[in-house]
Order: C-alpha cells, then sequence, then structure tokens
C-alpha cells in the first residue's frame, strides 16, 4: 500500500497554488453570475501571499495547509477566507503528527476540515456550498480506506466525487451566502465555492499522485 510522505508538502501546496491562480479569472466570472465576482481575486490573493513566502521552502503537507490556513483565515476579505482557513487548519491538525500519509488519514484530515467548518457555517449537501464538492470527496476517501483501495485509484476516486459534487451544484437553489437572496434565480449557475473547492482538490491529488 503506497503512502504519502507528509515531509513532500511543497510540491503539493504549489500546485495548489499554481491552480488557482490559473483559474482566478474562471472563478471571478462564475461568482460574477450570482455572487458579487470576488471570489477569484480573493482566493487568488490569499493563495498567492501563501505561495511568495514559502514558495522556496521545504515543508510537510500538513505544515503547508496549516499555514495556508491562517493567510486565508486572517489576510483575504469576504466570507471566504474563514471558511476554508478553517478547512485547511482543522484538516493540518488531524495530520501534523504524521510521517506517513495513508489513504485513511488524508481521508481523516479533509473530514476534520468539513466538521470543522459545519461547526461555523450550517451548510449541507444540497444547499449549494463546497460542502457539496468537499462531502463526497471526503465519503469516496473513507470508502476507498476502507476497501483497501490503493493510494493512486483512491484519489482519482476523489477528483471524480469532488467534480461530480461540484456539477450537482448547478441544478440546486442557493441557501447561503449572497447568492441566497436570489432563491429559485440562483439556480443554473455553479456555486462559486463549489467550483474552487473542486480546483483546489483536484490540484492536491494531482500533487499527492506526483510525489507518492
Amino acid at each position: 500500500m503506497k503512502t504519502f510522505k507528509n515531509a513532500n508538502g511543497n510540491p503539493v501546496l504549489m500546485k495548489m497554488v499554481k491552480a488557482i491562480h490559473e483559474n482566478k479569472d474562471y472563478l471571478g466570472e462564475v461568482d460574477g453570475l450570482i455572487g458579487d465576482g470576488d471570489h477569484g481575486m480573493n482566493m487568488n490573493k490569499g493563495f498567492m501571499m501563501f505561495g511568495d513566502e514559502f514558495g522556496d521552502r521545504k515543508f510537510t503537507f500538513a505544515d503547508g495547509l496549516d499555514n495556508l490556513g491562517n493567510i486565508l483565515f486572517s489576510k483575504i476579505g469576504g466570507s471566504m477566507g474563514p471558511i476554508y482557513g478553517t478547512i485547511f487548519m482543522d484538516a493540518a491538525e488531524q495530520g501534523m503528527e504524521l510521517e506517513d500519509i495513508t489513504v485513511k488519514d488524508l481521508a481523516d484530515m479533509l473530514g476534520a476540515g468539513l466538521a470543522g467548518l459545519q461547526e461555523i457555517v450550517e451548510a449541507q449537501v444540497g444547499d449549494k456550498t463546497l460542502v457539496d464538492t468537499l462531502a463526497p470527496a471526503v465519503d469516496v476517501l473513507k470508502k476507498a480506506a476502507e476497501e483497501g483501495t490503493d493510494f493512486p485509484q483512491a484519489l482519482e476516486d476523489m477528483k471524480a466525487a469532488a467534480k461530480k459534487g461540484m456539477e450537482s451544484t448547478k441544478d440546486m437553489v442557493a441557501k447561503f451566502g449572497r447568492s441566497s437572496r436570489l432563491g429559485e434565480r440562483s439556480r443554473g449557475v455553479l456555486d462559486a465555492g463549489s467550483v474552487s473547492c473542486c480546483i483546489i482538490l483536484t490540484a492536491m491529488a494531482d500533487g499527492i499522485l506526483e510525489n507518492l
């Protein structure tokens, strides 16, 4: 069973930074349809701040998530900073003592991030938020761990679940955030948070895959 070395955090986190940077305009466009259009700009600001400060350093995966979370929590505007900050910092805390990260460990880390988020935001699957992307990804990883699926396949399954979850938000009515004021008019558009979450999870999975 392959494991991922916690020590190999830099290439994974920097892949996440690159993915957000390359998609900042797209995230802004998606957010602009039913939100205030600043999601891409805010996310890019936080991720690039992390990249500028830590890009040349060696750090563990857990430390990288913790530092990224801290920056997002304290340095970027809007509601998404505290939301992603909480997810990353709670995930990091779960994995801080690990040397080797297994499929179960990654499921537990992302699961802790989801649990932390749901302590501050009552969003559930079906509410048109990033929970619709993150929760299925966590579920698939947990299932893979229980079934003994190897790491590469588990990561591919996680990416597929995240994408499917993101796409499901198009047909939902928003229950949270600025877009919730639109009611039925929020239907037919992807949720920007679910899109950024899918981009992040996909980059994370690809980064881990390249460093197994």
